[in-house]
């Protein structure tokens, strides 16, 4: 096990099963996709994924880590301020900033009504992003995509962990599906994927789809990372 593997697993340790396993008192489902403007290492951040983990939804994220220039203008163009988490739910015509009023807003519309008391009495998740404090910080240099990757994944993975990270310091949009423990998404999966298994990425740009952290790792860094800037194969 390398260094990065075991403070990502020691990450989920610290946070205590949250994110691990889908609600069973699940609500409707949006109308139109979430919108989340995020960056991986942040405590706040944090909290709403575990909510949409463990509330069975889907979010496109825009990752706005430090030193960020393709997303970061895009949040306060329509926010009107750099702070996040940032959630954008269009079906509600809702725009919201505050992990605590982001997953209050979650829980009343697509949930059981309540946030549960394990949201509510839960210090917040600090100590998870001790572990790997500038991992997923900080924004590298990246080509962008023409179009969102989509990752199948849930919070509480170590190994999803990594695969967040990499695709917030690159600054690429991601279309996060959720698929925790006991997840109604997970049939669905298994269907396009041919196994259970997390992270799984597709890249609609290139049809590449792939299990393992580490070749997802390889990949991203070979397509979008400071190789494919080198060699000028993908747009800016």
């Amino acid at each position: 096990m390398t260094l990065s593997v075991a403070t990502s697993w020691a990450s989920s340790i610290a946070e205590l099963g949250m994110g691990l396993v889908t609600r069973r008192d699940l609500g409707p489902r949006p109308t139109e996709r979430l919108v989340l403007y995020d960056f991986e290492a942040c405590p706040y951040c944090r909290k709403v994924r575990e909510a949409l983990s463990e509330l069975d939804l889907e979010v496109l994220v825009r990752p706005c880590p430090k030193g960020g220039q393709r997303f970061r203008p895009e949040a306060v163009a329509r926010g009107g301020r750099a702070q996040f988490p940032y959630l954008v739910d269009p079906g509600a015509g809702a725009a919201l900033y505050e992990s605590e009023d982001i997953v209050r807003h979650l829980f009343a519309r697509y949930g059981s009504g309540a946030v549960p008391l394990a949201f509510r009495v839960r210090p917040l998740p600090l100590l998870v992003s001790a572990f790997r404090p500038t991992r997923g910080l900080r924004a590298v240099p990246s080509r962008a995509p023409e179009q969102p990757l989509e990752l199948y994944s849930f919070e509480a993975s170590p190994y999803c962990r990594l695969v967040r990270e990499r695709l917030c310091e690159l600054e690429l949009p991601y279309v996060l599906h959720n698929v925790a423990k006991r997840s109604p998404s997970r049939p669905d999966f298994v269907a396009l994927s041919g196994r259970m298994m997390v992270p799984f990425l597709v890249d609609p740009n290139t049809g590449s789809r792939m299990f393992e952290s580490a070749d997802i790792l390889g990949y991203l860094d070979a397509r979008y990372g400071r190789a494919a800037m080198r060699s000028g194969g993908l747009a800016p």
